[in-house]
């Protein structure tokens, strides 16, 4: 069983579903486990509907309960790969004693690391065609009708889809305020979590700033037996 950590803009959406596609193992949403336990009517998505319906925040032993459920599963034998969860030093000490009474543990958590001030150039300059979803970026894929200030930024107004010439807009998350918070958040919740698995000899560090071959060749580096 192994998770991928990174924070947000790294790439864990790209490589993921590659290292799914390539093992024959699946990778588990803890969001898609929930809907999904809601909607079998299962003893924990029993639990769980009730807490959301008067809206409460889903605890994490009903959010362990579910992972439970979900890894007994046939496509789980030969392993997993567990998105979004845990995210807090205390939850992966609760997955880890769930996991030694399954008769499974971690075998790999892969870091794919990014330094923060990379992670503002390629978060914040992204632009999107909300229709199509065409995503922009004001250096990598700028529009064609992009201008810039005196300052060099991109002057909003003239951020438009290159088929369209409709208006591009930036996500409420992919601007500088919200990334400080995400960065705090992985800083103080993300980190701990890999210092927890350190001694383990599961966690490999992957460079993310570099192009996508390059990450893919240490991905599949790391997830050897013993790559780190």
């Amino acid at each position: 069983m192994c998770f991928f950590y990174d924070n947000k803009g790294a790439g864990k959406g790209t490589h993921g579903p590659k290292i799914e596609g390539m093992l024959g193992i699946p990778q588990l949403s803890t969001g898609d486990m929930l809907r999904a336990a809601v909607a079998a009517k299962t003893e924990v998505g029993l639990k769980a509907a009730a807490v959301m319906k008067a809206g409460g925040l889903v605890s994490d032993d009903i959010v362990i309960g579910i992972i439970r459920d979900r890894i007994r599963e046939p496509d789980c034998k030969f392993g997993f790969i567990l998105d979004g969860f845990p995210r807090t030093l205390v939850q992966a000490q609760e997955l880890d004693k769930m996991l030694a009474e399954e008769g499974a543990c971690v075998t790999k958590v892969v870091e794919l690391q990014v330094p923060d001030e990379v992670l503002e150039e390629r978060i914040c300059g992204r632009w999107i065609h909300k229709k199509s979803g065409r995503s922009y970026h004001v250096k990598y894929a700028p529009p064609k009708s992009m201008k810039l200030d005196k300052s060099g930024k991109p002057i909003p107004e003239s951020m438009k889809d290159d088929e369209t010439g409709e208006p591009l807009i930036q996500r409420p998350d992919d601007t500088s305020s919200a990334l400080v918070k995400r960065l705090k958040s992985y800083h103080g919740e993300t980190v701990p979590i890999l210092e927890h698995y350190k001694p383990s000899g599961v966690v490999a560090t992957v460079n993310a700033n570099q192009g996508m071959d390059g990450v893919w060749g240490e991905v599949l580096g790391a997830l050897k037996r013993g790559g780190n």
